[in-house]
């Protein structure tokens, strides 16, 4: 996922409507009225957070009949999570770096380690 995909995808996740329509389709695929259900606003509006979802590869929209069932694009949530990822990872070797430079600190500052 390029950079601009990313940023429309992290745009439409900071939607917390959004982040409920993605919540609710990891159950599986449905469609706008059952997406609808749960909030307060009408169905044009809920096809507007589909389309952004959508235009930031988070969702793909189906045809089946004369609906337009909704599912999450796997590959679109993973590029989140792989940047996310990055991340995490590196703030993790950060913390654990500190934790072990206040461990050395304690141990030179009580020399029995009861800090």
């Amino acid at each position: 996922m390029s950079t601009d995909h990313l940023s429309a995808a992290f745009a439409a996740l900071a939607d917390p409507t959004r982040r409920a329509i993605l919540a609710r389709l990891a159950l599986g695929e449905t469609n706008v009225n059952e997406l609808a259900e749960p909030f307060d606003m009408s169905l044009p509006a809920v096809s507007k957070h589909l389309k952004v979802l959508e235009k930031a590869g988070l969702i793909s929209r189906g045809r089946a009949a004369q609906s337009r069932p909704a599912r999450i694009e796997p590959d679109g949530i993973k590029a989140v999570e792989d940047w996310l990822e990055q991340y995490r990872r590196m703030w993790s070797a950060r913390l654990d770096r500190l934790e072990e430079y206040l461990r050395e600190i304690q141990a030179k500052g009580d020399p029995e380690g009861t800090l």
